[in-house]
């Protein structure tokens, strides 16, 4: 699925209109059906239904919602608030309908003081602002907004909750923004949908189908893609009969040190349960035993430190290599990062220590490559660029450290996003919050570097890889829970997650 900015959101809608053709106004009937449809299946029929609606065509698709919800004997009362004596024309059209096709009351809130009683027990459904909105939300429409977000009342929000931009909030007045337990975005998600900080104002979020023009949706160009499982499937590859274990790569994992051998164990069990034909671990010699008994299938390179990493590699007969998890960041294991990142030719995935010791030594950004992914979580990743807590911003710099140094960049959270070399950005829709655990992101390691061995593409094997470990997160979730989940359980359910993507008809 696209994101795409509202400003092309807006084209696509022109472009439908234009071209369906459509009436903007029967395009609106569309939505609020969709709408409609969608609320009918979840609540009651008792429950008392309060519309919220703006001005603009966000409002119309209010007013066209109320008349379809009193066609089929719902009780919505309807609050226009007037904040302005512009209108759009789809809005008066609706209006129109509204006043001359039903009997709900049309309440015009002019002050704060109009504002309707309201309780917990309600539905709010919020139309006062839709995607075009460009300035925060002030005066009596701040006023309301705040007004809605303390009746305690469960508020769905059509298209986006009013006064949340497409994008872009660094700069925006987050007490006059909707806080919605539910948003039916039209078509799209929007883009900050996806940042951690706006959660509390979109609560979860349904795309609804309005059917724009599949032709302008294709057409039009944008970076930001949301995975789902038709762009995963295609990439994953079959097996033959007659293959073996040298066909699917052998892999070189660097991690553990002393203390910290449960990563190297973690990422081991992931690349194996991934594919990988062959997996040596280059481990602190101390954890030799450890990880013998723990993955026999895998093979050990025994440091000649016990407790940490310090051996310079030569990594010629491998595949790939994976570097990072539980190492530390002592200056013997700095060396040994820093000789890799001069000589190893083939993909390497950094994470973990091994992208705390870049943050130490900004310089070898510049010995960074197209077939080098680095995997960080935020903070890994602010060590790497700077500290800010806006998402929007973060993605910006994510965008533009993958650009200038040339790797692909997997940045782990709710809706990991991936950036690449050539400036797409992919954003994860599987995974859950039981998998914000110890270790989770040594697995997630694990899987790219054995997608990696197995001839993926940097690209394909991010994109596959990050999908796959949301997926067998939330296969494991659904057996334990979402606290008790570990992130032993991911590789242990990487077979069912591969089993449910090449299922998909």
């Amino acid at each position: 699925m696209k994101i795409f900015p509202c400003d092309q959101i807006k084209l696509i809608d022109e472009y439908t209109v234009k071209n369906e053709p459509v009436s903007s106004v029967d395009l609106m009937e569309r939505a609020a059906g969709q709408i409609f449809q969608w609320y009918s299946a979840r609540f009651e029929r008792s429950k008392r239904v309060i519309i919220f609606a703006g001005p603009g065509n966000n409002g119309g698709d209010g007013l066209a919602l109320a008349r379809i919800m009193t066609a089929n004997r719902y009780e919505p009362e309807v609050y226009y608030v007037h904040f302005t004596e512009k209108t759009s024309k789809d809005f008066d059209i609706n209006r129109q309908r509204l006043q001359t096709e039903t009997t709900v009351p049309f309440n015009i809130i002019s002050k704060p003081d109009h504002f309707p009683p309201i309780y917990s027990d309600d539905i709010i459904i919020d139309s006062i602002f839709g995607s075009g909105l460009s300035n925060p939300a002030e005066g009596l429409a701040g006023d309301i907004i705040r007004l809605i977000n303390s009746t305690g009342a469960f508020v769905i929000a059509i298209d986006i909750p009013s006064g949340l931009f497409g994008e872009d909030n660094s700069g925006n007045n987050r007490e006059n923004i909707i806080k919605a337990g539910h948003t039916l975005s039209f078509q799209f998600p929007k883009l900050s949908f996806l940042f951690a900080e706006n959660n509390i104002c979109t609560g979860d979020w349904t795309v609804l189908n309005i059917r724009l023009s599949s032709k302008a949706i294709n057409d039009i160009f944008t970076p930001y893609i949301f995975l789902e499982r038709n762009d995963v499937a295609p990439i994953i590859k079959n097996r033959k009969k007659f293959d073996h274990k040298g066909i699917f790569g052998h892999g070189l994992l660097v991690a553990g040190s002393f203390g910290k051998m449960g990563s190297a164990v973690l990422g081991a069990k992931a690349a194996l349960r991934a594919g990988i034909g062959l997996l040596t671990c280059h481990l602190p010699s101390g954890g030799n035993i450890i990880m013998q008994c723990a993955v026999p299938e895998a093979m050990v390179s025994a440091d000649n430190s016990e407790k940490y990493i310090s051996d310079d590699l030569v990594t010629d007969k491998y595949s790939a290599v994976g570097i990072g998890p539980g190492m530390g960041t002592r200056e013997e294991s700095q060396k040994v990062l820093y000789n890799l990142l001069m000589t190893c030719k083939k993909p390497m995935v950094i994470d973990a220590d091994a992208l705390n010791i870049l943050g130490l030594n900004r310089n070898w950004f510049s010995l960074l490559k197209e077939n080098i992914i680095l995997t960080p979580h935020p903070k890994e990743f602010e060590r790497l660029t700077e500290s800010t807590d806006d998402s929007f911003t973060r993605l910006k710099n994510q965008v533009e450290f993958s650009k200038n140094n040339r790797c692909t960049v997997i940045l782990k959270g709710a809706y990991t996003s991936i950036s690449t070399p050539e400036g797409k950005i992919y954003f994860n829709s599987t995974g859950n919050p039981g998998m914000a655990t110890a270790g989770s992101g040594d697995v997630l390691t694990g899987i790219v570097l054995s997608l990696l061995s197995q001839g993926y593409t940097p690209e394909n094997a991010t994109v596959a890889g990050v999908f796959l470990h949301g997926l067998a997160g939330d296969i494991a979730m659904e057996k334990s829970g979402c606290e008790a989940l570990i992130a032993s359980d991911i590789p242990d359910n990487l077979g069912n997650a591969f089993d449910k993507l090449k299922s998909l008809e």
